[in-house]
């Protein structure tokens, strides 16, 4: 192995719809480029044929531009950590090949990572004196796919404690969103909305899950129906309340996630408790637990905008990792769309 004080990690993701890369020095960012896709609004979702043809289109001026930003020649690059899942299996395998490619032609190893523990992990990208949590901790990750608590014991011993059982937090969002006549993707936008609302104007309830896991496909429909039922009597009810409707609806999605954290939070006895994924940007959700710091006497740990959408910072802080470990992958390695921490 290499000085550990001089590695280069050239990181690639595409689980999704956007196209990432980025380049580590050690555990520093240099770079880090998204490409996002703008055609996927027309559908009010992700369609998956055009999410893997965008990213055929883009993985080779984004590479180029991750490493022409860091200021580094492509000689210089020790590994290429790639996105191996889990995530949509046809952007998948346009990263895992080219970074398969690349790693054969630049002669340096090839290291793939589990997308919902890079996530997790971003939370070490080394930046001044931020804090990092400490083992063991506790990782809320909430995404459009994914809704968990994690178990943290160390960068590569992460236990699944609860998870959805259904929609994903991220999912339970955009539905609303759809539900209210906003354009895809809705979360961000109620979020907004909900700024100017009454968190208390309409209650919805939250539904009875036992142990740590989730569920939302139940609040999607009782949000469903009473927007039916309201708009029945006044066709502009959603128009003349939609601050209203947007902050109650965020208001029982954070109290269903703050609840189901704070029963683990009291099984386990940790309280040092981070937050990951692309939800983890919404206002309220990052308030609650600013919040639950002095309420519960928990340590909070809260990744920057750029750290919680999808990006390849996270992939390569995950690459840097198990390369001072020797994790290296061989060519044989597959994409995988299903892909368990």
């Amino acid at each position: 192995m290499s000085d550990k004080q001089n590695i280069y990690i050239l990181a690639i993701e595409s689980s999704c719809d956007d196209t990432s890369a980025a380049v580590l020095y050690n555990d520093n960012m240099l770079s880090n480029v998204v490409a996002t896709q703008k055609i996927h609004e027309a559908y009010g979702g992700v369609v998956p044929e055009l999410a893997s043809r965008a990213h055929q289109q883009n993985i080779v001026p984004v590479v180029h531009q991750a490493l022409a930003k860091a200021n580094i020649d492509k000689k210089l690059v020790s590994a290429i950590a790639f996105t191996r899942g889990p995530g949509l299996l046809g952007s998948l395998l346009v990263g895992t090949s080219f970074a398969k490619s690349l790693s054969l032609g630049l002669n340096v190893p090839l290291i793939e990572v589990n997308h919902m523990q890079a996530h997790i992990l971003a939370h070490f990208i080394k930046e001044g004196d931020k804090k990092v949590p400490p083992f063991p901790f506790l990782a809320l990750t909430i995404s459009g796919g994914h809704t968990q608590i994690v178990l943290v014991n160390n960068y590569f011993d992460m236990e699944i404690l609860g998870e959805t059982l259904d929609d994903a937090v991220g999912e339970a969002f955009d539905k609303s969103a759809k539900i209210l006549g906003l354009p895809y993707p809705g979360g961000p936008l109620v979020d907004k909305h909900a700024a100017k609302g009454d968190p208390m104007a309409f209650p919805f309830p939250k539904p009875k899950v036992k142990g740590l896991n989730f569920s939302f496909s139940g609040l999607k429909t009782s949000i469903l129906y009473f927007i039916q039922r309201e708009t029945s009597k006044n066709p502009n009810f959603v128009e003349e309340n939609l601050n209203d409707i947007c902050a109650s609806i965020q208001h029982t999605i954070i109290g269903i996630l703050m609840d189901k954290l704070k029963k683990a939070a009291a099984q386990t006895g940790i309280k040092e408790i981070a937050i990951a994924g692309g939800v983890s940007a919404n206002s309220g959700i990052r308030k609650a637990l600013q919040e639950s710091e002095i309420k519960y006497g928990w340590n909070t740990y809260i990744p920057k905008f750029e750290y919680c959408t999808d990006n390849a910072a996270m992939i390569g802080i995950v690459g840097y990792l198990k390369y001072l470990d020797g994790k290296f992958s061989d060519q044989r390695i597959a994409a995988k769309a299903r892909y368990v921490i």
